[in-house]
């Protein structure tokens, strides 16, 4: 079962923070894991203080104090409810772009994974907006995602694989972290877990309708019927060292992943989806592949985001 041993929770208070902080405060429980706890401030160290000049006479230093007080005592709040359930809790309130400040923490501090609410959009519910975004798309570690008031508990995971039909042995690893992670969590928290791939024929529409192919539909079927077995055997040797998932939980939904996951996902009622977010690995200026850019626009429950090994982030420590 995997195990977290330091948790980096994200709560801005433009951002679904309770959600958040409750299933930060949950993992480190049943991990045993320290958990630190970060505001940001979206203005680099003094620059608050430069505007403020500009505003308030020589005030300036004086006000972003105060500000930095105000985000370190919420920090504060939320750390001594955290401890007095047995967690061991840290805080800093980060200073400049906020995405790029978390990551550098993660670059570090060696976090384990990253837990942040979607951007509040009012009524409880969450959406991703370009902080978020960002995180998934650059953040070395995983990256989860927490979507509305009511993921709590999660009663249904489902892991989004792709096994490729070539020898790709880091698409490969990448399903497997995904699996992995969605297993060990469905386990602890009591949930169901499913697996989805999603298939379709290359270029089927144009063979169904095409000058040449238009007339020979049993030939297109039988290709897509091909195809939808080679798929399935794809699947069925990845899921060889998962037991747990039932023969009935691996679907194989057909269509371009990108428009069928998210709505696969909000039909059968996910609460948290588990996938992988990079294309290709080595590349820092490929950190998102399109799929996973339009699932992510796309859903309405909780994410998970995984980079496969090897994912060279964009992002340094280097100030500079």
């Amino acid at each position: 079962m995997q195990r977290f041993k330091s948790i980096l929770a994200v709560l801005t208070e433009d951002s679904l923070d309770e959600v958040a902080f409750e299933r930060a405060v949950h993992l480190a429980r049943v991990n045993g894991a320290a958990l630190t706890l970060v505001d940001v401030i979206d203005a680099a160290p003094g620059e608050l203080s430069r505007l403020l000049n500009a505003l308030s006479g020589a005030r300036g230093g004086v006000i972003e104090e105060d500000v930095l007080a105000y985000h370190r005592d919420r920090l504060a709040a939320f750390a001594a409810r955290a401890r007095a359930q047995g967690v061991d809790v840290s805080e800093a309130v980060l200073q400049g772009v906020p995405f790029v400040e978390v990551i550098r923490m993660v670059l570090r501090e060696g976090h384990d994974i990253v837990v942040k609410g979607a951007t509040d959009a009012g009524h409880g519910r969450g959406a991703f907006k370009g902080f978020d975004m960002h995180l998934m798309r650059k953040c070395p570690c995983p990256v989860w995602m927490l979507m509305g008031q009511g993921h709590g508990k999660f009663d249904r995971v489902l892991a989004a694989v792709d096994p490729s039909p070539e020898a790709d042995a880091g698409r490969e690893g990448l399903d497997r972290a995904v699996l992995d992670l969605a297993t060990s969590l469905a386990t602890r928290d009591d949930a169901e877990i499913h697996v989805a791939h999603a298939w379709f024929l290359q270029a089927e529409r144009a063979l169904r309708h095409g000058r040449y192919t238009s007339g020979r539909q049993d030939e297109v079927d039988r290709m897509v019927e091909r195809e939808r077995q080679e798929a399935g055997g794809r699947l069925a040797r990845l899921l060889e060292g998962y037991p747990q998932v039932p023969q009935a939980h691996r679907h194989l939904v057909k269509g371009d992943p990108g428009d069928v996951v998210a709505a696969f996902a909000e039909a059968e009622e996910m609460d948290l989806i588990v996938m992988g977010t990079v294309g290709r690995t080595g590349l820092a200026g490929f950190v998102m592949g399109n799929t996973a850019e339009t699932i992510l626009r796309a859903v309405t429950c909780s994410v998970i985001a995984l980079k496969p090994e090897g994912f060279a982030c964009p992002v340094t420590l280097d100030a500079g």
